[in-house]
């Protein structure tokens, strides 16, 4: 039974964009392992407070990644 864990910044997707990561990772797993396991493949999405985030020795915040999104 696999668990997939997805951590992404709060705020930076919607509920419709998560549920289409479910989608995606679960089809994904499923074709890697069998359509047997569809039912039993678990997928979270796990919001980090904006801020709780680092790379490179520096907090990212939702707004960074918003910035990245658009280009910026």
């Amino acid at each position: 039974m696999p668990l997939v864990d997805i951590q992404v910044l709060e705020g930076v997707f919607g509920a419709a964009e998560k549920q289409n990561m479910i989608r995606k990772v679960t089809d994904t797993m499923v074709a890697i392992e069998g359509e047997a396991m569809r039912g039993v493949t678990w997928v979270r999405v796990i919001d980090v407070p904006s801020g709780q985030w680092g790379i490179g020795g520096k907090p990212l915040t939702t707004d960074d990644v918003k910035a990245l999104q658009v280009g910026g």
